[in-house]
């Protein structure tokens, strides 16, 4: 099978990959029927479109989006950080991936060496979440919190064209 798989590391998408796309994007709980009455295909061809995409992995997964503020998460930061040394990432992104309260995490270019989103109920549990997890991670240099007052766009990117 490894003749497959490269095979499917050059997988172009056409309109027709675009176009189920498209779709799953406004509703990833759209059946493959539904999908194919839309765009005037067979369900099978979306079938197996599908199929293609996840195995070259263009599609990783699907999910369901959560209003953490009604789930009692009123407070959504981004911390800036620094590390002390490069070759410490693996190291620090292992912690952070134990702690609960970071959902998003980023490796970015720029002023910090890593960019983390944290979900926490109150500013008492983010200055705890801050001082008793995150500050006693030895390979961080420094960190820089940002309080998010409002979230007005949050979408996901364009298919390309």
């Amino acid at each position: 099978m490894i003749g497959d798989e490269d095979t499917f590391l050059d997988y172009q998408i056409d309109e027709v990959d675009r176009a189920i796309l498209i779709e799953l994007l406004k509703d990833a709980r759209k059946s493959y029927q539904d999908i194919a009455k839309n765009l005037i295909i067979s369900g099978g061809t979306v079938h197996v479109r599908l199929n293609k995409m996840r195995d070259a992995g263009i599609i990783r997964g699907s999910k369901i989006l959560v209003d953490f503020r009604k789930l009692g998460y009123e407070v959504c930061s981004f911390i800036g950080i620094n590390l002390v040394s490069a070759r410490d990432y693996q190291i620090v992104l292992d912690q952070l991936t134990s702690f609960p309260e970071v959902v998003d995490v980023h490796y970015t270019t720029g002023q910090y060496s890593m960019f983390a989103k944290v979900m926490a109920k109150t500013t008492n549990d983010l200055h705890l979440f801050l001082i008793e997890k995150l500050q006693t991670v030895s390979q961080i240099r420094s960190t820089e919190t940002f309080i998010s007052l409002d979230n007005p766009i949050n979408r996901d990117a364009k298919i390309p064209t």
